[in-house]
């Protein structure tokens, strides 16, 4: 079922300006910024904005941006709400980034997965999802687990996204939004950890060396959190590494032996 299909997402200026007094109480921080002239198209902004963005004139880019993204290009909205969510060349407001990812949500659900644009259109979707679980303090998006699993679960099944598949199980796992499962979570963290997703990978693994609501795979679980301690910063993942270590020390010989094999035979089906 196609997210459009939900009703309209309209969280952006749009619905606020649509819902009469709502809209008096957006601060003017948030409003959606005047049109930009003198492009001669969205590309053309789009093009300029980048440009500038890698000069380092980020405040010509965000301009730029501006301009593409009222003739709703997703590329421009995307990089915006980077800018904004992450305070860069801009000032930090996580009100703002998130109407510009709602703008994509609305207007590029429907995006074929094989587009150009389809990797931030997905993007996007993951990120109103991690909005909706914490909510915005002082704005009218509030704490939403339930929408943050729509976000999560379009992205995920639709778009195939990792990083969706990996919170979505996070879900599951946690028994937000849902029932607590960790046959489901196991499902989309086995999704994602094929996509290379090491933060996946290591809790996929942990759950099959536990057994924890899920058959018990040791042999399995030690071969995915060997993929995830390579693939992690030493420094800022070392509850990966802690993970796996645990895992090696409780396992048996030939459950190393397994694991590597098996390990061994997941790369050579990935080149």
């Amino acid at each position: 079922m196609r997210i459009s299909r939900f009703g309209a997402f309209a969280f952006g200026a749009v619905a606020l300006a649509a819902t009469g007094a709502a809209a008096l109480d957006a601060p003017a921080s948030v409003r959606a910024p005047a049109p930009v002239a003198g492009f001669g198209s969205a590309r053309e902004a789009l093009r300029s904005g980048v440009r500038d963005y890698n000069a380092g004139d980020k405040v010509g880019a965000a301009r730029a941006l501006e301009f593409a993204a009222t003739q709703g290009d997703a590329l421009a909205l995307w990089k915006l709400g980077r800018m904004y969510a992450n305070g860069d060349g801009v000032p930090h407001d996580d009100l703002r980034a998130f109407e510009y990812f709602s703008k994509i949500a609305d207007e590029h659900a429907d995006e074929s997965p094989e587009s150009p644009s389809a990797v931030v259109v997905s993007s996007a979707f993951v990120a109103l999802g991690t909005y909706f679980l914490d909510g915005i303090k002082n704005s009218y998006v509030k704490p939403n687990a339930g929408r943050a699993h729509e976000m999560f679960h379009y992205a995920a099944s639709y778009f195939g996204d990792s990083n969706a598949q990996y919170n979505l199980a996070r879900l599951y796992l946690e028994g937000t939004g849902v029932a607590q499962d960790a046959r489901q979570a196991a499902r989309w963290f086995n999704l994602a950890a094929e996509k290379g997703h090491h933060y996946a990978q290591a809790l996929l693994g942990h759950l099959l060396v536990t057994g924890e609501g899920i058959p018990r795979q040791r042999a399995l679980g030690l071969m995915w959190l060997t993929m995830a301690r390579d693939a992690a910063d030493p420094a800022k993942d070392q509850w990966i590494s802690k993970l796996h270590e645990k895992a090696f020390a409780g396992s048996s010989e030939r459950d190393r032996q397994v694991a590597l094999a098996n390990l061994e035979q997941f790369l050579k089906r990935k080149r």
